[in-house]
């Protein structure tokens, strides 16, 4: 999987599969034949699409949805656009510590390997929420949902190396700052603070979680897909987010290219032991300073894994 390149728009991307040359094309589907993919926020945009793509490889591919009859039509749609049957679902609310919980014991009583976990699930609210935990929601959704599940999980992939996390963060992380008494927004909130905030979690989480599996054959590394064309944001009343949803779709680049370096992380043999990195554009990046602060990375890990109560969260390295 190589991106390629510019916005995207237009009828490119609906060709970009059968553009791609056979031999890269039989060399991912050699890769990724057998591999078992768990995608979170796969029934829309750059999760539907990233899910799709992994199913055109041949690889078994399990997406998460909220919605019963929407999950059940993106599986039928994925399995009749890719030839390949083995995409199933599960159904779960990421922002609900239970459901995450459930979601994993019942994905492990199903698979007894995952290869390729994509946190891709996320939201952004313009108002101050809170999740069913009493969190607030953009923190419970965009990362704490992460850092649970892929906890949780974490066992199920030491048993499949090598086996690799994705998650999905974004340049807004640039404008986010991690403040250990505001975390949730309690002195202030306004509609993005918390949505960059909480990307930052996402590349912070990346890098502390690639320090403690190092030398176990998982590897994880974080990306920013670009300004993409999708359902994001949408719960959003107001006249802001109603010329946001206007404008962005001219601007912004198509799901099937926003999900290109999801899919390269996914699949390319290029980055197989590759981790702890940031991506954009299939490319390594360096975010921003606030995202390189190994002191805050543990700290985050801390506070998030008490949370989530989750005390067998990954130990320290000895």
């Amino acid at each position: 999987m190589q991106c390629t390149g510019g916005t995207g728009r237009g009828g490119d991307d609906k060709n970009k599969w059968q553009l791609r040359s056979k031999k890269v094309k039989e060399k991912l589907k050699d890769n990724m034949s057998g591999k078992i993919c768990l995608v979170t926020g796969a029934t829309d945009g750059i999760g539907k699409a990233t899910a799709r793509e992994l199913a055109r490889m041949d690889a078994t591919v399990v997406i998460v949805g909220r919605n019963d009859q929407k999950t059940s039509q993106v599986v039928e749609e994925i399995r009749a656009e890719s030839g390949n049957k083995n995409v199933d679902s599960l159904l779960a609310d990421l922002s609900s510590q239970q459901e995450s919980r459930r979601l994993a014991e019942e994905f492990k009583s199903k698979y007894a390997h995952l290869h390729v976990l994509l946190n891709n699930a996320g939201g952004t609210f313009a108002t101050r929420q809170l999740s069913v935990d009493g969190i607030e929601m953009t923190f419970a959704l965009n990362h704490l949902a992460y850092f649970l599940l892929t906890n949780l999980l974490l066992d199920t992939m030491k048993v499949s190396t090598p086996a690799r996390i994705i998650n999905v963060s974004s340049d807004a992380h640039s404008r986010g700052k991690i403040e250990f008494d505001n975390l949730q927004g309690e002195r202030s909130y306004s509609s993005f603070e918390p949505y960059g905030n909480s990307k930052l979690a996402n590349i912070l989480f990346t890098t502390e979680l690639a320090r403690r599996l190092e030398g176990m054959g998982v590897t994880v590394n974080a990306l920013h897909p670009g300004l993409t064309s999708t359902g994001f944001g949408k719960n959003n009343p107001g006249f802001l987010m109603k010329i946001m949803g206007a404008v962005i779709p001219l601007i912004a680049r198509s799901p099937e290219k926003g999900a290109e370096t999801s899919i390269y992380l996914a699949s390319s043999p290029e980055v197989q032991s590759i981790t702890g990195k940031f991506f954009v554009d299939c490319k390594v990046t360096r975010p921003a300073p606030q995202a390189t602060d190994s002191a805050v990375a543990k700290k985050l890990w801390d506070v998030s894994a008490e949370m989530v109560h989750l005390a067998d969260a990954v130990p320290e390295m000895a």
